[in-house]
């Protein structure tokens, strides 16, 4: 196709990939897309604004069918949302004011630990560390953590709520819920801090997305959650080693 960026089917590459395994989970679309999109050598502002902007859409689909089908508790979400955005615009802004490849090694370690998190929470029934944090700066830790690391947020928040006891239905529903406004909030604030025009990179992620849906209901069904986390967080930490010994070596 005329016109097209030699990244656009990559990337419809990518969000298929990252919307199987955010179907199939539940979580992990940021993480997964992020580290797809920064081991092609993206800037990492450039990399959580277009995941955060394509994420707007898929986000508030998954939180208005939550709404709908009433899995949100009310006094967790507003605990999560409000220190949530906040966090996360303080991440966006602190991506746009340092240098990108200052930061390209920080990335790399974040998205390291949330694969290895990833693989602990598949073979680990121990309480994750921040289960017994209070929800508000939960919420900040991991609005904070997804703007910088271009994701994260479901990854951090469900398990800990479950670990508290929260039933995963409510647990799930309100982490999707509490992440659109958290998502929102970070691409209004790469909309005004950072000088960004790839719309087109962000409808082939949505493009990828679409198509892939369906896919993902079918793995869910059909793959043991185990072996699909553990898969993911393998990728994720693979990706991860490669992009710090590449930054390592210049």
């Amino acid at each position: 196709m005329e016109g097209l960026s030699p990244e656009f089917w990559p990337l419809v590459a990518v969000g298929f990939a990252a919307q199987l395994i955010d179907g199939a989970l539940g979580m992990a679309y940021g993480v997964s897309a992020s580290a797809f999109l920064a081991s092609m050598g993206h800037p990492p502002a450039f990399v959580s604004a277009t995941v955060h902007a394509a994420e707007v859409f898929t986000t508030g689909a998954s939180g208005a069918s939550h709404a709908w089908f009433k899995n949100l508790d009310r006094q967790i979400f507003l605990k999560l949302v409000l220190p949530g955005m906040a966090g996360g615009a303080l991440g966006a802004w602190l991506l746009t004011t340092i240098d990108g490849e200052m930061l390209k090694p920080f990335v790399w370690a974040y998205l390291l630990c949330t694969g290895v998190l990833l693989l602990r929470r598949a073979w680990s029934r121990s309480e994750p560390g921040l289960a017994r944090a209070p929800s508000h700066a939960l919420g900040g830790i991991a609005g904070f953590l997804d703007a910088v690391g271009g994701g994260g947020w479901g990854t951090m928040t469900t398990p800990t709520l479950i670990a508290r006891g929260v039933p995963p239905r409510y647990a799930i529903g309100t982490t999707n819920a509490a992440e659109f406004f958290v998502t929102l909030t970070i691409s209004i604030t790469f909309l005004f801090t950072f000088d960004w025009q790839r719309w087109d990179l962000v409808i082939a992620l949505l493009g990828g997305g679409v198509i892939a849906a369906p896919f993902g209901a079918w793995v869910a069904k059909h793959v043991p959650p185990r072996a699909a986390i553990t898969a993911v967080g393998l990728v994720v930490v693979g990706l991860s080693v490669h992009g710090l010994v590449r930054w390592a070596m210049g």
